[in-house]
């Protein structure tokens, strides 16, 4: 990943949004990372893979759930207790 310094990024900003179109262009600001420049694509992409996966998770949490007898009706009587 290219990496860059804020004060560069801002007066090179044009050059840094060709390079991010090509691959991620991490920012720094006293020597920290706060921010990666990516292109749409790319962050499409890691969005809908991170839904992707999100969803997967969500599918196995509740396969095992039902395994365990967990039911709908048990859930809102559980989130309905008050104790």
């Amino acid at each position: 990943m290219n990496e860059t310094t804020a004060r560069e990024a801002k007066n090179r900003f044009g050059q840094f949004l060709d390079a991010a179109q090509r691959e991620p262009v991490c920012v720094t600001k006293n020597g920290r990372a706060v921010t990666v420049m990516m292109s749409v694509e790319h962050y499409g992409r890691l969005r809908g893979a991170a839904w992707e996966r999100l969803a997967a998770t969500m599918d196995a949490i509740g396969a095992e759930a039902l395994e365990r007898g967990l039911t709908d009706a048990k859930l809102q009587a559980l989130l309905a207790d008050e104790s």
